[in-house]
């Protein structure tokens, strides 16, 4: 049985959003970039004597420690996007879906320009 899919369409191996499974595998490539980074960033921000606070800004200011949190929060706010965007999209509809995306794409980029500056400052 060929069901009601077009030949087209079954070539394409696209679902009914056409777009899902890109997103799924961004998803899971960021999950497993969090599941390298997240250990390594903890690991390296408990031998840098953190707790205190001279010993956590010369951490982040040096060029390793700035690198490895801006990969580790990059990987962090792409992954909350992504995972907010699925539920925004599944469990709400018109206007209020269009804005919450926006909302949430903003949110992210935002909190990564605040992590990158404050980075900046601390390198500086």
């Amino acid at each position: 049985m060929t069901g009601l899919r077009t030949p087209m369409s079954r070539v394409r191996g696209l679902g009914a959003a056409k777009s899902g499974t890109g997103h799924f595998i961004a998803q899971r490539v960021s999950a497993l970039a969090l599941l390298v980074l997240l250990p390594l960033f903890a690991i390296c921000l408990a031998r840098s004597g953190a707790p205190d606070a001279d010993a956590a800004r010369a951490f982040f200011g040096s060029p390793g420690g700035a690198v490895l949190t801006l990969l580790t929060l990059t990987a962090v706010l792409y992954h909350m996007r992504l995972g907010a965007q699925v539920v925004i999209e599944d469990y709400l509809s018109g206007g209020l879906k269009t804005a919450l995306l926006v909302v949430n794409t903003l949110l992210a980029a935002g909190l990564w320009l605040a992590a990158a500056w404050s980075l900046l400052i601390l390198s500086l």
